[in-house]
Order: structure tokens, then sequence, then C-alpha cells
């Protein structure tokens, strides 16, 4: 789902991820990401379009940053290399910038079914952050700003706090009934006055709306990547419950000091604008909201670990169970087969012997010629006797009124 210029392809010949982003392997999950995007805007097919190496060198950046910014990649790789990542497969992310129509239309019908497909910021968006050239405006804590943003565009935001706020916590969210897809963005400013990407989240589809949020109370928030493990899931449905935590992934910023801080809704639809609604929440006036989402992290981060012990329980009971029914089926066949050469055994107690038709026709005649000699007897007995029909007949009459007035008697 790739084009030519966006995504993070797989490399013919892959280089070492921690060589490609110049870190090494004890480097922290913000040197990791820092590097990449000085990479990413280095090498972005939108700076290079004359420039063919450099989106192969892009491509090599993006797929080295997948696996380096996944703590489960990451891990994998660390032990056993390329060769784990290809046994699990890696998750797709496209720069809808840089994708035609076609592919874009092909784009927005997987993601409609269901499919998750990442997508990267524009760098265009980035660079003009970079540089400090974006229109920012005003988000006063605990109000509320409505919107609509172009696809591959943002609006900024400016967040003042104050030291009493930070203390208690931030909240900011956005929301849209339209059920856009979007980008929550937190920047950090740079030293010559621009703003340099440091959190994002994507909107993932809450009941009827979308939605993202990032949660700066002075305990570690996690966010759920839906799209890690998207291919292995779909290998294999049973994954679909025991990965589903697996996703998790804690935010790097958990408190925002006294002071401005730069928020941006990025526009992720395929075709059409992204309606939204963004809000700043102090979390002073939500301390009991705020107790429940560390009380329900906490219990998420230990059910997590237990559906890894379980899986292992599961996946060897059901193994188990698979060689009990494959023995409960063997032994089936083995019941029937036994009581059917029983019943063979039994039929062969008899002196009748199964003939062929001939035989059985003529064992049939015989029986008919012998039915018909004893009806030829009784009809020759009465003159073998040497009574005549009329006496016969006479002595049967007598014989039958006698039985008669015997019933007659007994019944009066």
């Amino acid at each position: 789902m790739s084009s030519k210029n966006g995504g993070p392809s797989t490399p013919i010949l892959r280089r070492d991820p921690y060589e490609v982003l110049s870190v090494t392997r004890d480097s922290t999950d913000q040197e990791i990401k820092t590097a990449y995007r000085k990479l990413a805007l280095k090498y972005h097919p939108d700076k290079n379009a004359n420039n063919p190496e450099a989106a192969d060198l892009f491509k090599e950046v993006a797929y080295s940053y997948t696996i380096l910014s996944d703590p489960e990649k990451r891990r994998q790789y660390d032990a056993a290399g390329f060769e784990a990542l290809d046994a699990e497969g890696m998750d797709m992310e496209i720069d809808l910038s840089n994708l035609g129509t076609v592919n874009t239309m092909f784009a927005a019908l997987f993601s409609k079914l269901g499919v998750p497909i990442k997508t990267t910021i524009s760098a265009n968006v980035l660079e003009e952050a970079l540089n400090g050239t974006v229109t920012v405006r005003p988000l006063p804590v605990g109000t509320s700003v409505n919107g609509k943003v172009d696809k591959q565009c943002a609006h900024f935001f400016s967040v003042s706090i104050n030291e009493e706020q930070a203390q208690a916590g931030i909240v900011v969210r956005v929301s849209s009934a339209a059920q856009s897809k979007f980008k929550l963005l937190y920047f950090e400013q740079d030293a010559n006055g621009g703003y340099g990407l440091a959190l994002q989240e994507d909107s993932e589809k809450t009941g009827k709306v979308t939605s993202a949020g990032m949660y700066f109370l002075h305990f570690q928030v996690y966010r759920l990547d839906s799209t890690v493990n998207a291919l292995a899931i779909a290998k294999d449905p049973e994954a679909a419950f025991f990965k589903r935590l697996e996703g998790l992934q804690p935010c790097e910023v958990s408190e925002l000091k006294p002071g401005t801080h730069i928020f941006a809704v990025y526009g992720d639809n395929f075709f059409k604008p992204a309606s939204y609604t963004i809000e700043a929440l102090c979390a002073k006036t939500f301390e009991d909201t705020t107790e429940k989402l560390k009380d329900i992290e906490a219990q998420i981060l230990r059910k997590r670990n237990e559906l890894r012990q379980f899986e292992s329980e599961y996946r060897k009971t059901l193994a188990r169970f698979q060689e009990v029914t494959n023995k409960y089926n063997l032994e089936k066949q083995s019941v029937d087969e036994l009581l059917k050469q029983r019943d063979s055994i039994h039929s062969a107690f008899t002196v009748v012997r199964t003939l062929s038709s001939h035989g059985s026709s003529s064992n049939l005649a015989n029986g008919n010629t012998c039915k018909t000699s004893v009806e030829d007897g009784k009809s020759e007995s009465p003159s073998e006797d040497g009574g005549s029909d009329g006496k016969d007949k006479s002595s049967r009459r007598r014989w039958f009124n006698l039985n008669l007035k015997g019933s007659d008697k007994k019944l009066g």
C-alpha cells in the first residue's frame, strides 16, 4: 500500500536500524524520536523531488523507526534480529500527502473495512512548525474550540497554564461527532523559536465519535496503538484477544511545566476536511476522574501481564484438548469397528448360508412343490377314507351343532 515516495516499505538490503538513525542500543525513546524527525525531514520526498536516492533513504529511516519506536518490535530485534520481525510481520505506514488518487482510494477502502493503517504527518506541516511560520490561536484552559481542518493540514493552538494548574495536571482532548480521522499533536519549543513534534495521538472511534487525548497528570499514562501486531492478529484470530493490550505504549511526557504549550489538530481524512472540537481542561476540577484513570491504568497493566501468562497456559491446554479430541475420534472409530466385527462373528453362527439368486429360486420352487403336495394329499384324503362328499359334510355339520349347543348351555 506504499507509494514510491511513502511508507516504511521493507528495504531490499536492510541495515541495522540503530545505525540508520545514528543512535545506540542504549538510546532513549525520546532520543530515537528526535533522530528520526531530523532524518525524516532531511530525506523527505517533498524536499527531494528530483533525488531518488533520498527517497530510498527516507524509506530506510521510516522502516528503522517503525522498529525502534515500538517497544515490542525493538525487544524482538535486539533478541533475534530481523528474523523475529519477519515472523511477526510489519504494520504499514503511509504518507497520504504523497499518495496518488487511486492509492488514496484503496487506503480509504481498507481503513473503512477496519484494516489499521498508520499515516505519517506531512513534511510541509512539520517544516513550517520548525520554522515557526504557523498561525497559533489561543486555547484558554477550561474552554473548547470547534473547527474544520483540511486533509494533511494542521490547526495550531497555544495553551497557557500557571503553577497551580501545572501541579494539578492538564488534559487536552479532541473529539469529532462526524467521526473524522485526525491526529492530536504536541510540540515543544526549539531554541530557534520553532516547534518540534514531541507527541502525537491518532484518533480512535469510541462509540459514535472519534477522539484522542493527552493526559499530563504526573503519573504514567498509556496510549493504545491498535495497529500493533495487526498482521499477526490477522493470521491468528485468537491473538486478537491476547495481543489486544500489547499495543499499550507509555506516553513520553507525563507533566507540563507552567508556561505556554503548543498543540495542533492534524486532518487525517483521506479526502475531506476533518471536523473537530478541541478543549483544554485542568484536572483540579476532575479529581475523582483523575484517580479513577490512575487506578484503571494500573489495572490494565496488571491484566496485560496476566494475559501473557494465561496465553501460555491457554495454548498448552488447547493443544492438549486437540490431542484428546483426536484420540476421542480414533477411539470412537475403534469401538465402531470392534462392534461391527462382533456382529459379523454373531452372524457366522448359522447353518443358513447365503446362496445365489438361482439357488434361492430353486429352494423357493421346492417349497412350493411340498406345499402343493400337502394340499393335494388333503384333497385326496376323503377318497382314502372311502366316504362320500355328502357324508363328510353331514358329519361336519353335526359336530358344529354339538359345539354350538354346548356353548349355549354355558352361556345359559
